[in-house]
């Protein structure tokens, strides 16, 4: 049976939609992949019961939050845990980012899960006068936690450090010290300034190529703690690039969610593994395509990757840092979470038109895995905004 919707258009005009209704991937269960790793970002479940402020305040819904994690190892795939998608910084502070960690730790080592924690200084109150001790006081702080509770370090980058650091040898020096302190190698992150305004000139310089330098200069003068770098610029280019000069033990974990699977796949003189807050809303056909790849066919690879890339593009479009809502949407209307609530209130980051060009491009990649469940919540979503569904509204 045909399942029809009344969409709106970017027009204002209403138009009748008829889903593809495709079949889900089939992925085996909890098989990891050979020839990538392959990091999911996951993302956070509001508590839409808490009597709390959601902004100042917010409230975590934790099984659900951890029954996503359990989703996305189920597939293979290892977790970032309190990254940008789960709202870190922009709804998520440290003392429940401290719990979230704790929580997904224990999960990942009860099910032989991988999991990778954000370190950042975001326990730093806001301030002009933050100092650079205080900066790497508050990284210390938060490698210590990850690391006692089980988890490999990601690095995070800090608006703090940003804030105050006068050029490239403060972050020589930040970057340094901490390298000398962690215990395992950790994942560095380069967030551009598209993802967070506040990180720009990162690495004390608003130059790429300069900024590019001192990063891999930090890298190459601390390679034995340094699993790899997640470059987040959305500039497939300038990943190649830096992939090509990374010490040969090194690796590059692509977080450009627009080129992904051209820079996973790679080319003659190296590839990508992935650190994507994309996978979190594409998780199953990310996981089909890399078994794909695994048994070297790239035909299946390709086909499987190039009808998500539309839906990427649209869910990390411009203000970028909204992405999160998109991610959050597509875990809702596939049944992982009962209702569509973010941390902050950012349900209400995008309009109804995008999400409705969202659920589009969603059943188009084949990524809707119960078609009528998504139907209906898609509907609720529209008669709230006024469209009215079959007579009703």
């Amino acid at each position: 049976m045909s399942i029809e919707l009344i969409l709106p258009a970017k027009d204002r005009k209403l138009y009748t939609y008829q889903m593809k209704g495709y079949s889900p991937f089939s992925v085996p269960s909890g098989n990891s992949f050979s020839s990538r790793t392959a990091f999911s970002a996951a993302h956070v479940v509001a508590d839409p019961l808490a009597d709390a402020d959601p902004v100042f305040d917010a409230s975590v819904d934790w099984n659900a939050t951890l029954a996503y994690r359990h989703h996305l190892w189920s597939l293979g795939l290892a977790v970032a845990e309190a990254m940008d998608t789960a709202q870190r910084g922009m709804g998520l502070n440290w003392d429940n980012a401290k719990q979230l960690i704790r929580r997904s730790a224990k999960e990942a080592k009860a099910v032989g899960g991988r999991i990778a924690s954000g370190a950042g200084t975001d326990q730093l109150a806001p301030r002009l006068s933050v100092t650079l001790d205080e900066v790497e006081n508050a990284y210390l702080e938060q490698c210590a936690f990850i690391e006692g509770e089980g988890s490999q370090i990601i690095l995070m980058a800090s608006r703090a450090l940003a804030a105050c650091a006068a050029g490239p040898d403060d972050y020589r020096h930040v970057y340094n010290r901490l390298l000398e302190n962690v215990s395992e190698p950790v994942i560095l992150h380069w967030l551009g300034h598209m993802f967070d305004p506040a990180l720009k000139g990162y690495w004390g310089h608003e130059s790429i190529d300069e900024a590019m330098d001192v990063c891999l200069a930090i890298i190459q003068d601390n390679e034995s703690k340094v699993d790899g770098i997640k470059v987040s610029l959305l500039d497939a280019e300038r990943e190649i690039q830096m992939r090509r000069l990374l010490p040969d033990s090194v690796r590059m974990y692509t977080g450009d969610d627009f080129h992904y699977p051209d820079l996973i796949k790679g080319d003659g003189q190296g590839y990508s593994h992935a650190l994507l807050g994309i996978f979190d809303a594409i998780a199953p056909a990310a996981a089909a395509a890399l078994h794909a790849l695994d048994e070297g066919d790239e035909v299946t690879y390709d086909a499987i990757f190039e009808k998500t890339v539309p839906l990427a593009r649209h869910i990390f479009q411009k203000p970028t840092f909204s992405y999160k809502t998109g991610v959050v949407f597509m875990a809702y209307l596939n049944g992982h979470q009962t209702h569509f609530r973010l941390l902050g209130g950012k349900e209400s980051a995008r309009s109804i038109t995008h999400l409705a060009d969202l659920f589009i491009l969603a059943d188009q990649a084949g990524l809707l895995e119960s078609p009528e469940l998504a139907a209906f919540r898609m509907k609720l979503m529209l008669e709230q905004a006024g469209i009215a569904q079959g007579g009703r509204g």
